[in-house]
């Protein structure tokens, strides 16, 4: 199958529809997106639709079973089509998080935590780690908030949330 975004006037995805393989391919049997384009504008009785290709193999330009990535991203819904660096994009997440084109994806401005876990082998709890756009607006130091989370899913005594400093968790 082949894969097609269907986009509205500012690029954001509305839909996406499979097509048969041979619908794309030309008398030589080579993959042409035209004609998949051609072939929906048809069927959709609309030649001013925007369709752009995408991959259901692809996330952040990694091809899902080592072939080659295409266009950053498996299109869905309201996801964004960024025409320059040929990526889709998943909506973006928080305001202060910038896009990374080489692995098409968001980023934090704050370094995601390196401790993730107890350290005990084997872990007891791990931490439950997650974004806080408000503490980060507010002290741009700020952001990565944890809360510790037994491995058993049993309560865990600390229930305090702690905030990532860049090397170390702080109550």
């Amino acid at each position: 199958m082949a894969y097609f975004a269907k986009l509205d006037d500012n690029n954001i995805v509305l839909e996406v529809v499979a097509v048969k393989n041979e619908v794309i391919e030309d008398s030589d049997g080579n993959e042409q997106e035209s004609l998949g384009i051609t072939f929906l504008r048809n069927l959709y009785n609309d030649q001013s639709i925007s369709w752009v290709q995408t991959s259901f193999n692809t996330l952040k330009k990694q091809h899902l079973e080592g072939g080659t990535a295409f266009r950053g991203n498996f299109a869905s819904k309201n996801y964004v089509w960024d025409s320059i660096n040929k990526i889709f994009w998943q909506p973006q997440p928080f305001t202060s998080w910038l896009k990374d084109n080489a692995t098409a994806s968001w980023v934090a401005p704050i370094k995601y935590p390196s401790i993730e876990d107890d350290g005990a082998d084997p872990s007891i709890w791990y931490w439950e780690i997650n974004w806080n756009e408000t503490a980060y607006q507010s002290d741009n130091t700020k952001g990565w908030e944890g809360t510790k989370i037994n491995l058993d899913r049993s309560d865990n005594s600390d229930t305090k949330t702690y905030d990532w400093n860049g090397t170390s968790w702080v109550a």
